[in-house]
């Protein structure tokens, strides 16, 4: 039963510490050019990227586009 306690007010806790952030206006967390961007499944370049990868993006939307007409 302890460990049910526990496990609750460390998940309390952190769901706090989310809700103040929300509630004090933080910005929310964004991407990068990382992850599933790298195999074209989601999302842009606009986070923190290097303008080699800012181009290999926009390639990669341009293709994207080309093929779904």
């Amino acid at each position: 039963m302890s460990i049910f306690i526990i496990t609750f007010i460390i998940m309390a806790i952190a769901l706090i510490s989310m809700a103040i952030g929300v509630i004090l206006g933080r910005p929310a967390i964004k991407g990068s050019c990382g992850g599933l961007n790298q195999v074209g499944l989601a999302g842009s370049c606009s986070g923190v990227c290097s303008s080699v990868e800012k181009e290999e993006c926009t390639l990669k939307k341009e293709l994207l586009k080309d093929n779904k007409l």
